[in-house]
């Protein structure tokens, strides 16, 4: 059986550590084929450029990919540009992340990770999202990854929702399990503390300093409540269009 072609993509840009963690994840089930932001892009949704020029870069990665760009645009005109124009192949999935930083419950409406993968769907490509803590330290990702995609694989196919895998911050010995069929908590879990700062001209500046809100404030059964607790959390997000 031949190898399925899966396209990787994700907000956090090309340089992302998260996704060479996730390319690396990736190529031991098929051929992978990388089209990034050459920039930062987190919170961009399904943001796409209308009116710029967006630059394209081949770019050398130090992972097993058949082929991979940078583009000067948000994530999902990374997906526009590889599925119209880069891939020489048809995508057989779409793979967004690993993101740093969770995506889940309301949060997930302002993430371009899920962007990407959302214009994946509309694209007619089975899509995943992958997201953790903000730490670099991938050392239960890389042990748990595989297996899950392997068994996202094997999921009949849902084509108005991309499935959504939140990776605890915990160490490997500590996760506590898998949890799957999470729904969407109603909250969010970055909560919004905007600091305004007025300027020496009289004008005013806002930041917001956003943290993560206690485990106690999710409900069991939510995406928040699993990754806050020590679980993997993984669960289905439709698209609002589809």
């Amino acid at each position: 059986m031949s190898r399925p072609n899966i396209l990787i993509v994700n907000d956090d840009g090309i340089e992302s550590p998260g996704l060479r963690v996730l390319a690396e994840a990736a190529a031991q089930i098929g051929e992978v084929w990388v089209v990034a932001p050459e920039q930062q892009c987190s919170g961009m949704s399904q943001k796409i450029s209308i009116f710029e020029e967006m630059p394209i870069r081949r770019r050398e990665l130090p992972i097993p990919v058949r082929a991979a760009w940078s583009l000067g645009g948000t994530p999902a005109d990374c997906v526009k540009a590889a599925v119209n124009h880069l891939l020489p192949v048809k995508a057989d999935y779409l793979f967004s992340g690993i993101n740093l930083g969770y995506n889940a419950g309301y949060d997930v409406a302002y993430s371009g990770t899920i962007g990407a993968a959302m214009e994946g769907l509309m694209k007619g490509i089975p899509a995943f999202a992958f997201s953790k803590n903000f730490s670099e330290d991938f050392a239960l990702v890389e042990r748990e990854l595989p297996g899950i995609i392997r068994e996202l694989l094997q999921k009949p196919r849902e084509a108005k929702a991309l499935w959504n895998v939140n990776f605890p911050a915990y160490a490997p010995e500590g996760l506590k399990g898998i949890l799957w069929d999470r729904r969407l908590a109603p909250m969010q879990l970055y909560l919004d503390d905007y600091h305004f700062l007025e300027q020496p001209d009289g004008t005013l500046r806002m930041k917001n300093r956003s943290s993560p809100a206690p485990a106690e404030l999710a409900e069991e059964g939510t995406d928040i409540h699993a990754v806050l607790n020590g679980y993997i959390s993984i669960g289905l997000v439709r698209s609002m269009v589809l």
